[in-house]
């Protein structure tokens, strides 16, 4: 019944915690989370809105994250609209592109990267 529940929701989703994302729409922006990362932690989710399972990756990942707001700010890359974008943040980082694709940058750089299944907000907790 959890399967279920991750892939197409239930009514507890209206009790669960709301996330501040901050959409990642300019490349501009790249430069400034670069310089941003190097007093609170940037966390960069690259998501295909139509893509089932980047929506269980992202749903899973809203479910399980508890870092406090102060300690990392989270940025929403929707690379269907912002391709361009997402090809910027593989080559200005130096990672390969997948999707859906979680990316936490401290100091600068990717100090760790996870994709599909092992997207996990509890692991990236031990990095920030």
């Amino acid at each position: 019944m959890n399967f279920f529940k991750s892939i197409f929701g239930s009514s507890e989703e209206n009790n669960k915690k709301s996330l501040v994302w901050n959409p990642l729409n300019s490349m501009e922006q790249l430069d400034e989370i670069i310089e941003e990362s190097r007093s609170v932690c940037a966390v960069i989710f690259k998501h295909s809105t139509r893509c089932g399972i980047s929506r269980f990756a992202l749903n899973n990942f809203e479910a399980s994250y508890d870092i406090p707001e102060a300690s990392a700010k989270l940025y929403f890359l929707d690379i269907l609209a912002y391709r361009d974008i997402s090809i910027a943040v593989a080559e200005k980082f130096d990672i390969v592109h997948e999707s859906p694709q979680l990316l936490l940058i401290k100091g600068g750089k990717v100090v760790h990267n996870e994709s599909h299944g092992q997207i996990d907000a509890r692991e990236i907790a031990k990095f920030v």
